[in-house]
């Protein structure tokens, strides 16, 4: 079975100077967003090996997360063992791979919060896989954005200090919601600063902005202030990443790259818990991006659970019976 999950090098998002009149210009067709996400969500085109090569690759866009007030040092360092061997030794062999040096299946990324970046490094370099799988964390208040800005961006620094080379940072919702564009820009504008040499995905919390109208509005503000990603939610929100999101967000992504030349990643967090809800979202990002942004370069999985249902699948593929989760190993 192949699978290619050859990373390419994307040119980071210079981003560029805040066009209001670009702003003024964002009517989203709702009728028409909701048809095609329906359209999407009904899709039943994939099947059997093209169906477990589609979800292979998803393991591969996956930032497995834990963002949970509980975690210790055990359980990150478990995470990072899932993350650089996903899925059970045996089964990835019936699919024609192996856990060698140049198997290309483990996840994108694990994303933590800022004090736990050191214990996912630590795990990583002791396994061999750090920078080979990415070590992200959320920064700037998360989940609400609410505190001030010079603590959220100390909290971006202290993260990239200590090893983390992707920040997943949350815009101040309050700032879209009152129309603040050039507010927002700024802030964004310096949190990419702070990052550095990391990748920055901005995280739109696409569930309290209101309308679609904001949600293309936004992404439009964090490609220009230099988001390399743009992200739908936290995974807190009380709706998260929804198809709708998706299709306004990938068509900003479009404009943007159309007009100012550069591609801008987009994640989906929050709510893809299955293989249904992946491969919807892969065929959303092949219909309106292309197939340059099925990888992990420029497309990721903010996900905790999905990872489980994914193994589950290829289980099935395998054996023509779906497992109970506890017969694998939790991420």
């Amino acid at each position: 079975m192949n699978v290619a999950v050859i990373m390419k090098p994307v040119e980071k998002n210079p981003g560029c100077e805040l066009d209001l009149g670009w702003l003024n210009s964002v009517n989203v067709n709702l009728t028409a967003v909701n048809d095609f996400a329906k359209q999407l969500a009904a899709s039943k085109s994939l099947k059997d090996e093209y169906r477990a090569a589609w979800i292979l690759k998803a393991i591969t866009l996956i930032d497995l997360t834990t963002l949970a007030g509980d975690d210790t040092n055990s359980n990150v360092s478990r995470l990072c063992f899932k993350a650089t061997k996903p899925i059970a030794e045996d089964l990835l062999k019936e699919l024609g791979f192996s856990y060698d040096k140049g198997c290309p299946i483990k996840t994108a990324a694990v994303c933590v919060y800022p004090s736990k970046v050191p214990d996912a490094v630590q795990t990583l370099k002791q396994l061999g896989y750090y920078k080979k799988v990415n070590v992200a964390s959320v920064a700037t208040g998360f989940p609400a954005g609410q505190t001030p800005l010079k603590s959220r961006l100390e909290e971006i620094r202290y993260a990239v200090e200590k090893g983390a080379n992707e920040i997943d940072i949350v815009i101040d919702r309050s700032l879209v919601l009152t129309g603040q564009w050039e507010e927002l820009y700024r802030e964004i504008q310096q949190m990419k600063e702070a990052c550095g040499l990391a990748h920055m995905k901005a995280i739109l919390a696409t569930g309290e902005l209101d309308t679609l109208n904001n949600v293309y509005k936004a992404s439009l503000v964090a490609m220009m202030a230099g988001s390399d990603f743009i992200k739908t939610s936290t995974g807190k929100e009380s709706v998260n990443a929804t198809l709708q999101f998706g299709i306004v967000m990938a068509r900003a992504i479009k404009e943007y790259q159309q007009k100012m030349g550069y591609k801008v990643g987009l994640k989906p967090a929050g709510g893809v818990r299955n293989a249904k809800d992946a491969l919807s979202w892969m065929v959303l990002v092949k219909e309106l991006l292309g197939n340059d942004w099925l990888d992990a370069e420029l497309f990721r999985f903010g996900a905790s659970g999905l990872l489980g249902d994914l193994e589950c699948n290829l289980y099935e593929f395998v054996t023509g019976k779906y497992p109970a989760a506890y017969e694998f190993s939790m991420g």
